[in-house]
């Protein structure tokens, strides 16, 4: 009894609500005294639980009909009196949201990021090196012998007798081979700086440096992990060759060549006709780079190779100027923020 009569208690409370109803915010406030989430008959539906079973089916249809009656009263009331306008939502927030312009990653951090992950996937650890070297580590260390052209002021940017501009990442082989044990697998990356500047050259530009070192390395071994990479690279089966080089710190040496990914090896403007792109240059690890950092010739080997990563982002992309990238113009960049975010 003490339930049924809190009930219509309630009803004519409601009732009295009901009937001083005189604007639309008094409609809402109706609402979310009865039928709101946390108002009065929510919480004697809650209330219906803790009742014992006896009691529970004349309070439950008493409280249904009170439901039912307090609805339609509300429904009379929206009838009544219709939202005005200024409570209308303006914009639909249904609809998706619009993401704002923050940038995006440079193509050629991009680049760099995808190269790493692939060569971070077989095992490579990720090393960087100082930007501005000593001569030693630089030409010395790598068998750069004293009247090669690489250290003509022509093609490298001296800060002092001592000191150059990096012309290369080769000298962080160096300082992984002093510092870190053996067997070795290590990328070394980063920016380099030579005098040169044209539509395929930068003054300031980035490389990847690969080096392996184990008791027993070979060609063999260096061209199917430059493959791998090829493939995983340019997502495509490509062909890879070596021909015939020269660099000091390797021997012998080659320069790499891979199909070109546009008309797979057919000939087309990317490839100039060929069906062939040089990526880089590579090389087993020359017997006197060994002996600089007392390392036995006899009891290691090693591979290495390095490429440009302009030059394999100018690949990918089909960018034909590498002056583009370091103008930072929005026009330019924004053409791969899809590919970056």
């Amino acid at each position: 009894m003490e339930n049924t009569e809190t009930i219509k208690s309630i009803g004519k409370e409601a009732l009295k609500d009901f009937e001083k109803v005189s604007s639309y915010q008094e409609v809402e406030n109706f609402r979310i005294k009865y039928l709101g989430r946390k108002g009065i008959l929510s919480n004697l539906f809650d209330k219906l639980k803790e009742l014992p079973k006896e009691e529970k089916p004349q309070f439950g249809k008493e409280l249904n009909l009170l439901k039912k009656e307090l609805e339609e009263k509300y429904e009379l009331l929206r009838q009544k009196f219709p939202k005005p306008k200024e409570f209308e939502l303006k914009d639909d927030l249904t609809l998706p949201g619009i993401k704002p312009r923050i940038g995006s990653k440079h193509i050629v951090t991009k680049t760099l990021d995808e190269i790493k992950e692939i060569f971070k996937s077989f095992g490579f650890v990720i090393a960087e090196g100082p930007e501005l070297e000593t001569d030693y580590y630089n030409f010395s260390a790598l068998n750069f012998p004293e009247d090669h052209p690489a250290r003509d002021m022509q093609d490298t940017f001296f800060v002092e007798d001592r000191y150059v501009l990096r012309t290369h990442t080769s000298p962080i082989q160096i300082h992984a081979l002093e510092s870190e044990p053996l067997p070795l697998r290590v990328i070394g990356t980063g920016p380099v700086f030579r005098c040169d500047h044209d539509i395929s050259h930068l003054p300031h530009f980035h490389q990847l440096e690969a080096l392996f070192v184990d008791k027993k390395v070979s060609m063999a071994d260096l061209k199917g992990t430059i493959s791998y990479f090829v493939r995983s690279f340019f997502e495509k089966e490509l062909k890879v060759r070596f021909r015939p080089s020269y660099f000091p710190f390797t021997e012998p040496s080659a320069e790499v060549d891979c199909q070109c990914p546009i008309c797979h090896g057919k000939g087309c403007t990317l490839c100039k006709g060929s069906g062939w792109i040089e990526i880089g240059g590579c090389g087993l690890v020359n017997p006197r780079v060994f002996e600089q950092v007392k390392i036995d010739p006899q009891s290691w080997q090693g591979f290495a190779f390095g490429f440009g990563i302009e030059r394999m982002a100018m690949i990918l992309y089909r960018i034909d100027d590498i002056r583009l990238f370091p103008e930072n113009d929005p026009r330019f960049l924004r053409q791969f923020e899809r590919l970056t975010l």
